[in-house]
């Protein structure tokens, strides 16, 4: 944080850690209840539910807002010693951002203020925070992470610059790809059929319309004539030696019933 000109006397900087998301902005930043009951990372007069801690400041006062139970830590503000251009206050992280119960990988953002003894706000600064026990190795994972991302945008971005061409080529492709009608016959398809019974009946149909393709139309045309002509024949004899089987004879034209 940089000051143009010194803050009034007693002035503190307050640091405080918020989620980052805004379903999660409410929420109180806690340590996880592990750390909390560990003995070793509970040493002094640090309440143990506190996520941030300042090293090496005894004048360090920890607070905790009585209404939304907000937690935070506040220092005194230190003009820079000679010859020097900044102060360092050193922060530590009593949870890892993993940690279950705690932050749970859920973004945070440590919020700095320099407020005055009255409690006015003369700056303010924020930044995003990971807690992790590996930094080196998670830095590599975002860095590659952040390159696919930005790949996957720049391709999308080349892709849609070369709709129109490709709009203009399918327009253009039905004149020239236009097929005879003897080669939409030759085309092959494949069916799936459910069921034995099935296949073996479509099968058969198949095999029986690849057999009359082979056979020439003018025999084919013979042999239906050939059927035609004997079914013909066949009702005609049936017609001229058809008898009723019971009840009255029937009569030729020339005959005459005993009767008569």
């Amino acid at each position: 944080m940089v000051v143009g000109q010194p803050p009034p006397p007693g002035s503190v900087l307050r640091a405080t850690a918020v989620y980052k998301k805004s379903e999660h902005v409410a929420e109180v930043v806690r340590r996880c209840p592990h750390h909390e009951r560990t003995p070793g990372n509970n040493d002094g007069p640090v309440p143990p539910s506190h996520l941030i801690r300042v090293e090496g400041n005894p004048r360090a006062d920890y607070q905790q807002d009585l209404n939304i139970g907000r937690q935070s830590v506040v220092v005194p503000y230190e003009q820079p010693q000679l010859g020097c251009g900044h102060t360092t206050t050193l922060y530590n992280y009593m949870c890892n951002s993993s940690c279950m119960g705690g932050m749970n990988r859920r973004a945070i953002l440590m919020i700095v203020t320099l407020e005055t003894q009255e409690g006015l706000v003369l700056g303010r600064r924020s930044f995003e925070v990971r807690v992790c026990a590996c930094p080196g190795r998670d830095r590599k994972t975002e860095e590659t992470n952040f390159r696919k991302i930005q790949e996957t945008k720049s391709s999308v971005k080349a892709t849609a610059t070369a709709a129109p061409t490709t709009k203009r080529s399918l327009k253009e492709a039905p004149q020239a790809a236009a097929q005879p009608e003897g080669s939409k016959k030759e085309e092959i398809f494949k069916l799936e059929v459910r069921g034995r019974e099935r296949y073996e009946m479509l099968k058969k149909i198949n095999d029986s319309l690849e057999l009359n393709d082979l056979v020439p139309s003018s025999d084919i045309e013979k042999y239906r004539q050939k059927h035609s002509s004997k079914g013909g024949n066949k009702r005609e004899r049936d017609g001229c030696t058809m008898e009723p089987k019971r009840g009255k004879r029937r009569l030729v034209k020339e005959e005459k019933s005993d009767s008569d």
